[in-house]
């Protein structure tokens, strides 16, 4: 076998080093049974290597260009242009000519080719680098082919190409292009076939685009395509379009654009026989590489021939399901502010603790399966309901749903009930606790609850000290101390207390004074509120850092590992370390992403907090805790004072003076506590997450792990089965730390059902103006200055004045909001923590904002409305 030239018969799917991604593809194409491949030949990589090889040039450009980043356009331009030049002029190997002449003389050497790119990181399962590199048509003779050869190995570094393989991480010098030689079909019609719809994500719906002549003419955008939907042997959609144009091969060579007549245009490109036909041959070809596939086909004397076929990459994953239904999934992570994926130990910890409800992962983050409830007409109301409050685009979507009959009968009714009424969680107990504290109105009652607490967490740790191996791991899948706290009735009492108290005044203070979210500025400067404590306790630590120039010096370029030991060294590093060592020890074991265990906590990394201790010296003068907590009281009695007074000349005034002076009563007295049980169970998940360290750590003793994190990436169940049998299965880790990696570059669905279809809601869009950005209105107030796209905490770098504009917000970001005047998420509701937090700072604040962090740029000037629920971009773009 000729290693420069392969026939499609000599290749399959593991052959990517060789033929590339495409070549592969097609390699095992060829081998289905009743599909038509056009025949062809590969020149291999083998070939392209013996061209470039010990290029002194080639090789140094290579070197500039990896210096690069994707954002330094006119760079990649220049350099990229040197290396195309510069392959085209180097001669084809003799004897690769000689391989690649000898298989046209076999297939017919007049006959006409598509010459094609194929690189070998190009349509994998992970990233498709579709139209990377460069594909010529129509081409025939063999000098007119060695030429393109030459064309295509050059397109390897197309700036579109090198642009994409420095966002996707792939070495320049690590990529080698492999050229398809395929003889031409001249097809009546031509398109692409996507097995599972992409516009919906659904793997039971084909789509197929459809056009007249070659399908460069769909590729390239010049005419639109019919579209056809077809599931399971029925066409379900079809959209005919307007075709004026058509690209056709020549006779000589090359191609050409022409007109079709008047009477064609508006004709359906294929007949409905042939599309349920194209339909099968799509299945099969699925059947075959066990993933939904992007397929270009093309019709010639009435057949189809197949001419690619690659992995659909933008779809997100599905689990599978084996009772013959449709599931409903809605996502865990937006509700808890973290769209993040999560680690294994991480999902399979949370399940632990919640295993009555129904979650099952999907993508690396945790969704909730719906299907048993949305089966009944009655729990449909009551999951509606709840959603309402939480995510309105998800309650949208779920509705939506619900109207779909034939979907709703379709729905499985096997599994886990998610609604809460069947998990106790809405016990008589809490229902007598809700409506005791509501009324007696005692605050005392928090500071037993808050004790209570902290007792159980030391209890846990004392308990676990003397554990370890396989009865540590027993220990912790049994431990329910998290779930008993957390849905302690008396404590959830004590939540909905301050959440109906609220309501209470949001709903007659608009009824009788005309005032929409009377209680938002109520909410400032509230007692027991944990978690925006935290948030100004970080201006004490700031208060005692900005005295000591050395201390702000290092942390500079401060490390997590000698963080402290750093500090002793320098003047005024002690008293530095120790107003960092008492926040730490109330609020250390937070972090972004806190439900997931594995994260690293701010024990684990203080070096996360040192931006907004900058930001705070750097906005704030001394003492601003205390300021900032007497402005916020001053101004909530002032509130209340008007409210009351305001009240007092209404009809009925002192009646309805007294109902809300007691409503303000409760509501200042418990609505603080809304934060605490989160807070108590990280507090849970600290304890916990160091007893699984040390494991870990003896595990790395005993040379079974590499490192300890290594054990965020297996299961509780199959950490048990390492630390019994002190092995692990090879590869493992590896395994999962590459899924993992896949899993951060895939932007979560709110809901997605188990046949991939996303479903997605929409907002109300009549009260708000045309071009606005649409969101929850989660805080009041309106506000115009500078947006800052923060991705990660650790980036915040803050000026006073600025809006924060970030995916989400968990309790761990509240230190940022001190330095902030507004607020912009993609998720969250109502009732989240950042919306909690927003509100007793006092910052507009509108979540939910789908894309925000892409639709509006950092530096542009906004206006958000967290009253209304939306956000102006008052600047085109900007740059910061």
């Amino acid at each position: 076998m000729n290693s420069y030239v392969l026939d499609f018969n000599d290749v399959d799917k593991t052959d990517i080093k060789i033929v590339g991604g495409k070549g592969a593809n097609l390699g095992e194409l060829s081998k289905i049974e009743s599909v038509r491949v056009p025949t062809g030949f590969f020149v291999t990589t083998e070939a392209y290597k013996k061209a470039t090889d010990n290029n002194e040039e080639l090789n140094l450009l290579l070197n500039r260009l990896s210096l690069l980043k994707a954002d330094d356009r006119e760079n990649i331009r220049e350099i990229s242009s040197k290396i195309r030049k510069l392959i085209e002029d180097i001669p084809i190997p003799k004897d690769v000519a000689k391989a690649v002449t000898y298989r046209l003389k076999q297939i017919g050497e007049q006959e006409f080719y598509a010459v094609r790119s194929s690189a070998t990181a190009e349509d994998l399962p992970t990233a498709s680098f579709a139209g990377q590199q460069d594909t010529y048509l129509n081409i025939t003779g063999k000098e007119a082919i060695l030429k393109h050869i030459s064309k295509c190995w050059a397109s390897l570094f197309t700036d579109r190409a090198v642009v994409y393989r420095l966002q996707n991480s792939f070495s320049h010098n690590k990529v080698f292009l492999s050229v398809i030689i395929q003889k031409m079909i001249f097809p009546e019609a031509s398109g692409i076939l996507f097995t599972a719809d992409p516009i919906t994500m659904n793997r039971n719906v084909i789509s197929i685009d459809a056009g007249f002549g070659l399908g460069e003419a769909l590729v390239s955008g010049i005419v639109s395509a019919d579209n056809y939907k077809v599931r399971s042997g029925r066409i379900i959609d079809k959209k005919i379009s307007a075709k004026e144009l058509a690209i056709y091969a020549l006779k000589e060579g090359g191609t050409e654009k022409r007109e079709i007549s008047a009477g064609q245009r508006s004709r359906q490109t294929l007949t409905d026989e042939q599309i349920l036909e194209l339909e099968k041959i799509g299945r099969q070809i699925e059947t075959h590489f066990k993933s939904p596939q992007d397929i270009e086909w093309g019709l010639y004397e009435n057949h189809f021939y197949i001419v690619q076929s690659r992995p659909i990459t933008t779809l997100y994953p599905v689990p599978e399901v084996h009772d013959g239904r449709i599931h409903v999934y809605i996502s865990l992570s937006h509700q808890q502010m973290m769209t993040d994926p999560i680690k294994p130990l991480g999902v399979s910890f949370f399940q632990s603790q919640f295993e009555e409800v129904p979650l099952t992962q999907i993508g690396g983050r945790l969704y909730f399966d719906l299907s048993h409830d949305l089966s009944s007409r009655i729990k449909q109301k009551a999951i509606i309901i709840g959603l309402d409050k939480i995510d309105p685009l998800v309650s949208n979507a779920v509705k939506g749903l619900v109207k779909r009959k034939d979907f709703v009968k379709s729905l499985s009714r096997e599994g886990k009930m998610f609604s809460v009424l069947n998990k106790g969680y809405l016990s008589l107990g809490l229902f007598t606790q809700i409506i005791k504290i509501y009324h007696k109105n005692d605050p005392s009652v928090l500071k037993t609850l808050m004790s209570r607490n902290e007792v159980g967490i030391r209890e846990l740790s004392q308990k676990m000290e003397n554990l370890s191996g396989e009865e540590l791991i027993a220990f912790i899948k049994e431990e329910k101390q998290i779930k008993k706290a957390i849905y302690d009735p008396q404590s959830m009492g004590a939540v909905y207390a301050g959440v109906l108290s609220q309501i209470w005044i949001n709903r007659y203070m608009e009824k009788w004074l005309g005032e929409k979210n009377a209680a938002d500025v109520l909410s400032k400067s509230a007692a027991n509120n944990i978690t925006s404590e935290m948030g100004l306790e970080l201006l004490d630590v700031a208060d005692v850092v900005r005295q000591y120039p050395a201390v702000i010096e290092y942390f500079k370029h401060a490390e997590d590992k000698t963080f402290f030991d750093d500090l002793k060294s320098l003047e005024g590093g002690n008293a530095a370390a120790e107003s960092i060592k008492i926040f730490l020890k109330k609020y250390g074991m937070r972090c972004p992403g806190e439900i997931d265990i594995t994260k690293p906590r701010f024990y684990e990394q203080p070096t996360t907090l040192i931006p907004t201790i900058l930001n705070n010296i750097k906005n704030f003068e001394p003492g601003a805790h205390n300021a900032r907590k007497e402005q916020g009281l001053l101004e909530v009695k002032q509130k209340e004072q008007d409210l009351l007074t305001r009240l007092e000349k209404r009809p009925g005034g002192k009646r309805k003076v007294k109902k809300t002076k007691k409503k303000i009563s409760t509501f200042r007295n418990f609505t603080g506590y809304r934060e605490y049980p989160k807070y108590i169970m990280v507090g849970y998940y600290w304890v916990i997450k160091q007893a699984l360290l040390k494991e870990a750590d003896r595990l790395v003793q005993k040379n079974v792990i590499r490192e300890r994190e290594d054990i965020y990436y297996l299961s509780l169940e199959e950490l048990h089965e390492v630390i019994r049998t002190n092995s692990l299965k090879s590869g493992i880790i590896e395994k999962r730390k590459e899924e993992y990696e896949i899993y951060e570059k895939l932007t979560p669905p709110r809901a997605i059902t188990s046949e991939g279809e996303i479903v997605s809601g929409e907002y109300d869009r009549d009260n708000i103006p045309k071009d606005a950005l649409a969101g929850i209105p989660a805080s009041s107030g309106i506000y115009e200055g500078r947006a800052r796209v923060i991705l990660k905490m650790e980036d915040a770098d803050l000026e006073e004045g600025d809006i924060l504009v970030t995916p989400f917000t968990d309790p761990s970001w509240t230190p940022v909001f001190v330095s902030i005047k507004a607020l912009v998420t993609e998720v969250g509701g109502m009732m989240t923590h950042g919306s909690v937090v927003a509100r007793e700072y006092g910052l507009p604040a509108v979540v939910s904002v789908e894309n925000a962090t892409k639709l509006i740029q950092d530096g542009q000037k906004i206006r958000v409305n967290g009253s209304e629920g939306y956000i102006e971009i008052l600047e085109i773009s900007k740059t910061v």
